[in-house]
């Protein structure tokens, strides 16, 4: 079988660009063909002609559609499986797909069919007004802080939706988890039988670390507000613990004088599990529909028990009293009491701990991803979307 993988790369490496590396790695490992067809954000000018050549090219590049049916052509897949395509690929060359009979599979990172900024996040809080064809909302509230950047994402989720270029061309969609698919489901309309679960896969390190031993609660992840830092530092501001933070800065804005907090920027993967290795916690404390828990299993792999929200994917991630505690998201005092919890007892940080490293082996393991990935296509072969 052989599978053209369409994506955008991001100009700051994210969680996506990695879950998709990755099935790329699982799908040649597993005696898959596999060509690939990609752009990279880092190649947009950071000048208005850039920013131009962004907008127009999240609503339609001429170009790119053109270079990607000559790609099809020469390539000739069984499959093409799309990733993010904005901004210079966009959802056009689905329908170029379906014109010449191959299945699309298209996997979903995030909320790129119901929210212009992809988070349901604003200012803060959660935010659903783009709902239902309401994108305007994205340009009145201004949610990319820059007028022509959020009039762009808002007319390029209105070019998608209204032509219909998802819903209409994409045989199966894959999401990382239960919650997701309801969210396509219950909220855009795709039949069940449309979406499959495949979670990231994480690999298992051969040696545990002991978190009964560690001497921080550590963070990895962006550097944005719906991550969630503010909370954890203040809950770590009134039990006075350390925290170390490794993210996309140096330094964070809401680190304050006197905080027992440092920022950390570690290169590469091997830097990143020492960083995860010395934790006696990890937390995820995001205040936003997480589509995967990636930095969570990650940490859970290693044997680092993991503290995170009741809330999106990272509650069926973290397993409350196995492999870590949830909160409630958002509330700070529920927090403050479960970093409390495993600060103070060593012993049951461990028993999480394993209990983690259990939970990784047992549905995470990339041993386990090729067959449900292989499913996927297989359906997409057999159900194809018919040109109209």
């Amino acid at each position: 079988m052989k599978i053209l993988h369409a994506y955008n790369r991001h100009r700051g490496i994210g969680g996506a660009d990695n879950a998709w590396d990755e099935t790329i790695r699982i799908s040649r490992e597993g005696g898959l063909t596999v060509e690939e067809f990609s752009r990279h954000s880092r190649d947009i000018p950071g000048n208005l002609r850039g920013k131009a050549q962004a907008f127009f090219s999240g609503l339609y590049s001429n170009s790119t559609v053109r270079d990607f049916d000559r790609t099809l052509d020469m390539v000739k897949p069984d499959i093409v499986h799309a990733h993010e395509l904005y901004p210079l690929i966009s959802p056009w060359i689905l329908k170029r797909c379906v014109k010449k009979g191959i299945p699309v599979v298209f996997t979903c990172y995030d909320y790129r069919m119901t929210c212009p900024v992809v988070t349901h996040f604003h200012k803060g809080r959660l935010c659903l007004r783009c709902q239902k064809g309401k994108e305007w909302w994205a340009v009145l509230k201004n949610c990319r802080g820059n007028i022509f950047e959020s009039l762009a994402y808002g007319l390029r989720n209105w070019v998608a939706r209204t032509n219909r270029l998802f819903l209409d061309n994409v045989s199966q969609f894959i999401v990382l988890c239960d919650f997701s698919k309801q969210w396509l489901v219950n909220e855009v309309g795709i039949d069940p039988e449309r979406v499959s679960i495949n979670p990231c896969s994480v690999k298992y390190p051969e040696e545990p670390s002991d978190p009964s031993k560690g001497s921080y609660v550590a963070f990895a992840g962006r550097f944005v507000p719906e991550k969630g830092v503010e909370l954890l530092l203040e809950a770590a501001r009134r039990l006075k613990i350390p925290v170390k933070l490794a993210g996309d800065s140096p330094t964070h804005p809401a680190i304050r004088n006197g905080d027992l907090a440092e920022c950390v920027m570690t290169q590469g993967k091997d830097e990143l599990a020492k960083f995860y290795r010395e934790a006696r916690i990890v937390a995820s404390p995001s205040i936003w529909y997480e589509t995967f828990g990636l930095v969570a299993a990650e940490a859970m792999s290693h044997g680092i028990p993991v503290i995170a929200p009741r809330f999106g994917a990272l509650q069926s991630t973290v397993k409350d009293g196995v492999s870590g505690l949830l909160f409630e998201m958002n509330n700070v005092d529920d927090l403050t009491e479960k970093l409390s919890t495993l600060w103070n007892n060593p012993e049951l940080a461990k028993k999480l701990g394993e209990g983690g490293r259990r939970e990784v082996k047992e549905r995470f393991d990339p041993t386990l991803q090729f067959n449900p990935l292989l499913e996927v296509y297989n359906k997409a072969i057999a159900n194809p979307i018919k040109r109209k």
